[in-house]
């Protein structure tokens, strides 16, 4: 990730195993992490089974909030790409029962790694 990366916030993949590790107390049991995305404090883990949307609050980042959404639960998602002069794309993932898409903003280079990633996981 790189320096204009992190004070963006933008985000961009990490290696799985290092998150792993960490994670083992809240997956199931026959839950692995497949591929993991980082903004400067807040994480879009990919499982076999699921979306985990991490965003560490506060100043210290010890309080955190864990969203779990079942990739059966996700009805669809939309990706807007960046432009020439544009550094970032968004997501946006609808939930069943819910209104409102789940919104991310994400580094033009990384938006296509998670757009498959739900494909292969949705479809």
């Amino acid at each position: 990730m790189g320096l204009l990366d992190k004070i963006m916030g933008n985000a961009s993949e990490i290696d799985a195993g290092e998150v792993a590790e960490d994670l083992a107390p809240i997956l199931g049991a026959t839950e692995s992490v497949e591929r993991v995305f980082k903004e400067i404090r807040d994480m879009y883990v990919f499982t076999n089974k699921r979306l985990i949307l991490i965003d560490k609050q506060g100043l210290t980042g010890k309080k955190v909030e864990y969203h779990s959404i079942p990739y059966r639960a996700i009805t669809q998602f939309k990706v807007e790409t960046a432009g020439r002069f544009d550094m970032d794309a968004e997501i946006k993932i609808w939930v069943s029962g819910q209104d409102n898409p789940v919104s991310k903003e994400l580094n033009k280079n990384t938006v296509v790694g998670i757009q498959k990633t739900l494909a292969d996981s949705m479809f």
